[in-house]
């Protein structure tokens, strides 16, 4: 690792790309209280709203892996910023999407361009990390949930006002933009490659990077630990996901007003907001293993028996469980990708942003279709689930750190 120290140039750095996170998390947050709302006013099935949330990651697919080139091209530290005046542009047109077909394709907007600003973002924020030279990815995700709670009560209470879908959305997109434009100049000048390990370095073990050899290419054990990694990262964002999508429309089903029905969202980050705020320090006592395997069990405790007694105040307590549980799991899956050696500088984060960008798009429409078939109880199995993989899988990241 890269570690020159913590001057000022790298504090400022610190603090700009955890606004730009932030505001990452608030602009799509304050639409996910809405869904709702735009259910019921353009007549959608469960299966309906499904398909057009899953447009969101359909597009994160297609468009995730341009990330590099576009980094190379205009730095990280532009498309992180510049980035999010598009996705603030795909969710303005949310609000004023008339029939299912514009619903879909607004969101095909919003997920193509979150997909290159979250690999701008984490490849910035690893690189002021390697300045630092220690852990401090989970608390920039810690300030996405920050965001992402602060947007998810924006949007509840603008639900339970009954603002309008077009005033509440440009506003709080408007406010985003503003931000992240703002603190740009404060990011890391220069080439991304300036803050990269010199060849055959080794990188520190505390970051959470499997042991490592050297070897060249694209071998056998670099794609196995690479599609580990992303299924650990998928099973993050199926609980996520899940949160993000059903917990509201769940949640009324159960008798929540529309006001309350947006707070297992908002649970599910402000829990998650907390595991990452101590994730650092965590992880570097127990290691990424322990701390993954106990999250995995909060989630198939938390959401299991939320599930199996449904109520509304156990339902927004099982979300919290599962986003507390689910807090590290992502940061750890892109620092484990991002040291492996044998990829080009960044390729790892890449491949593996891409990969999680799968259980986004495999979620809603898998939830939405059990749901119509059955009910939504049981298309939100799909949560303890995902905490059963993360048990069975933990096992292939760092241990806690010896000594020395």
């Amino acid at each position: 690792m890269v570690a020159v120290g913590a001057g000022r140039t790298e504090r400022r750095a610190r603090l700009a790309v955890a606004l730009v996170f932030l505001t990452n998390g608030l602009v799509y947050a304050n639409l996910l209280p809405r869904f709702p709302q735009i259910k019921a006013d353009l007549g959608l099935s469960n299966t309906q709203l499904g398909l057009a949330v899953a447009a969101m990651p359909f597009a994160a697919l297609l468009a995730g892996l341009t990330a590099g080139p576009l980094i190379a091209r205009f730095t990280s530290a532009k498309v992180a910023s510049f980035g999010m005046a598009v996705i603030a542009l795909g969710v303005v047109l949310v609000g004023f999407a008339p029939s299912w077909r514009l619903f879909a394709t607004a969101m095909l907007l919003v997920g193509a361009s979150d997909a290159v600003v979250d690999v701008a973002q984490n490849a910035h924020g690893l690189r002021v990390q390697r300045r630092y030279g220690r852990s401090i990815l989970n608390g920039f995700h810690a300030l996405w949930s920050v965001g992402a709670v602060a947007g998810g009560l924006m949007g509840s209470a603008a639900a339970g006002a009954g603002l309008a879908l077009p005033v509440h959305l440009g506003l709080s997109s408007l406010l985003s933009v503003v931000i992240a434009v703002a603190v740009h100049p404060l990011l890391l000048r220069g080439d991304d490659r300036d803050d990269r390990p010199a060849p055959g370095a080794a990188d520190d073990a505390a970051d959470g990077a499997p042991p490592s050899r050297p070897w060249t290419g694209l071998g056998t054990r670099t794609v196995a630990l690479l599609a580990v990694f992303g299924l650990v990262a998928i099973s993050g964002t199926l609980v996520e996901d899940s949160g993000a999508t059903w917990a509201a429309v769940y949640l009324q089903g159960l008798g929540a007003g529309a006001a309350v029905a947006g707070l297992g969202f908002v649970a599910l980050q402000g829990c998650q907001f907390v595991g990452r705020l101590v994730g650092d320090r965590v992880v570097d006592r127990f290691g990424q293993r322990a701390v993954a395997r106990a999250g995995g069990g909060l989630v198939l405790a938390g959401m299991g028996l939320a599930l199996a007694f449904p109520t509304a105040p156990g339902t927004v307590a099982g979300f919290g469980l599962a986003g507390f549980g689910v807090a590290t799991l992502v940061p750890a899956a892109m620092i484990a990708a991002d040291h492996l050696p044998g990829l080009a500088p960044g390729s790892g984060l890449t491949i593996v942003t891409w990969l999680m960008r799968v259980g986004f798009l495999v979620s809603p429409p898998v939830v939405g279709l059990v749901a119509d078939a059955t009910s939504l109880r049981v298309g939100l199995l799909v949560v303890p689930l995902a905490g059963l993989v993360v048990v069975l899988l933990a096992g292939v990241l760092a241990g806690r750190r010896r000594p020395g």
